[in-house]
């Protein structure tokens, strides 16, 4: 883990991609903390000189294998985490794409215990946090045709 996410002074800013394949969507399962273990849209913590763009394809890449198109902004959300004395252990300011996979395959890579495309009936089955599932569904909105 990079030193200053855990207990930062200030919050983190993210990015994380909504990757459709028909009626599924692509999952990490995270390698890192807060959430190792748990099921969630591929991304990661934007560096210094990073574009949000360039930041999230590098992340989807590393993470999945996949290069992106980023596509528009779906939603921008807070994850707020405590630890057991009340101080904040992490905070991120995450900023989420619809983005569309155009070269490689789904694989996971070193940041990523796992990689799979999943049924959006299934998200629940994964226990995929509520947040995560929210901004699915937002993105999913995106991709419909307007009347």
């Amino acid at each position: 883990m990079t030193s200053g996410r855990r207990h930062p002074e200030r919050p983190i800013v993210a990015v994380g991609a909504v990757i459709f394949d028909g009626g599924r969507v692509l999952l990490v399962q995270r390698a890192q903390e807060p959430l190792r273990g748990a099921w969630s849209l591929p991304g990661g913590a934007v560096e210094v000189a990073d574009t949000l763009d360039a930041a999230l394809a590098r992340e989807v890449l590393e993470e999945t294998g996949l290069s992106v198109e980023v596509g528009p902004v779906v939603d921008v959300l807070d994850r707020v985490q405590f630890d057991a004395d009340g101080r904040v252990e992490y905070h991120y300011v995450i900023v989420d794409y619809l983005c569309r996979a155009f070269a490689g395959s789904a694989a996971h890579g070193s940041d990523a215990l796992g990689v799979r495309w999943v049924s959006i009936d299934d998200l629940a089955e994964l226990r995929v946090s509520a947040k995560a599932i929210d901004v699915i569904h937002k993105a999913l909105e995106c991709t419909r045709p307007k009347p």
